[in-house]
């Protein structure tokens, strides 16, 4: 009987859904390709995953019609406060994570936004057919790469009706990835600074080099150590203290603060280059983590910051006036130089 009563409460709510649908609507193609009908004007947007949400929020947060997970402590004073108000919906991220379908329903949004994954066709697919009855317009937008920033954000521009605001975030997108190319043209495969990505307390889950987990790494010119196919999307690939000896990486990356404790109180890490060298540097997570998970477009922030400490004298940049810039283009949020300060060196 309650299985049917929640089958009856969706069925009740599509059509109140569709009975209020605006009638005015227009074609555009999505960035899969396909060719789809959404409305003239677009009012509230549902995104079925984190980077797909901050991508609408960076547009303009008033858009945002609901969260895929609560907003975190360490997230509030970056971030809107309309954001805390929004309902938590879920969504199609991660391992087993599915969206609360009436809860969806009940937000009305003008149309869902989905990141698509091009290695991960059937997956999509089945989110797809999980949506298609509630017959609200999906609209797939690829992401695959630090480098689909810039056209992402055009797309949202007409998307969206936002042109003039998606034209400044994807061009902040096209300057991070040009310097990182001039940085990558001038370096010899000599030159090249190796590093460690140090993932968990005990430091050793890492990516492979191909990871979509790692990207900052090779793009901003640093050599991953750890030279391997990645085969499952989730990442985190297991390995041992000998592996990482035998590395000896330059540059060893972190976020895990337990790590900190780890590498001074254990002997074996010692003897790595890094360690000796003091270049043992925790990568910056607030409002999100820089580097990834979510892999959203505090990236691009990320990448300078990575230059900056793999090349200090072929990027000399000033990471700090960079992050406020960031900050009030991205997150339109102020920080004063200690709030910086917290954030550059948690």
């Amino acid at each position: 009987m309650k299985k049917i009563t929640s089958n009856l409460s969706i069925i009740i709510m599509i059509l109140w859904a569709a009975a209020i649908a605006p009638a005015q609507a227009r074609q555009l193609t999505d960035m899969a390709g396909r060719t789809i009908t959404v409305p003239n004007v677009i009012n509230k947007v549902y995104a079925t995953s984190p980077p797909a949400t901050l991508m609408v929020y960076a547009m303009d947060p008033g858009l945002v019609a609901g969260l895929n997970t609560p907003i975190r402590p360490t997230e509030k004073q970056y971030l809107d406060p309309r954001m805390e108000t929004l309902p938590v919906v879920g969504g199609w991220f991660g391992q087993g994570r599915v969206a609360n379908l009436e809860a969806l329903l009940a937000l009305q949004p003008d149309i869902i936004l989905v990141w698509w994954w091009t290695n991960s066709p059937a997956m999509y697919e089945k989110i797809a057919q999980t949506l298609a009855p509630l017959g609200i317009p999906v609209v797939y937008m690829v992401l695959d790469q630090l480098g689909d920033y810039p056209g992402a954000f055009d797309f949202l521009g007409e998307l969206l009706g936002r042109e003039a605001r998606a034209r400044k975030l994807g061009r902040y997108a096209e300057t991070a990835l040009e310097e990182a190319i001039h940085i990558r043209e001038n370096l010899s495969a000599e030159k090249k600074v190796s590093v460690y990505y140090a993932e968990d307390a005990d430091g050793l889950s890492t990516e492979c080099h191909t990871s979509i987990h790692a990207q900052t790494i090779p793009l901003s010119g640093g050599k991953n150590v750890h030279r391997c196919v990645q085969r499952i999307r989730i990442g985190k690939q297991k390995v041992s203290m000998e592996q990482v000896l035998g590395y000896d990486p330059q540059v060893i990356f972190f976020h895990d603060k337990a790590f900190r404790k780890r590498i001074t109180g254990d002997p074996k890490w010692q003897n790595i280059r890094a360690v000796q060298n003091g270049r043992v540097y925790r990568i910056p997570t607030r409002p999100f983590n820089w580097f990834d998970r979510p892999p959203s477009f505090m990236r691009l922030l990320g990448l300078k910051w990575t230059m900056h400490k793999l090349y200090p004298g072929m990027y000399p940049i000033d990471i700090e006036s960079e992050t406020q810039a960031f900050c009030r283009l991205f997150l339109n949020v102020s920080l004063d130089d200690a709030a910086v300060r917290e954030l550059l060196q948690p």
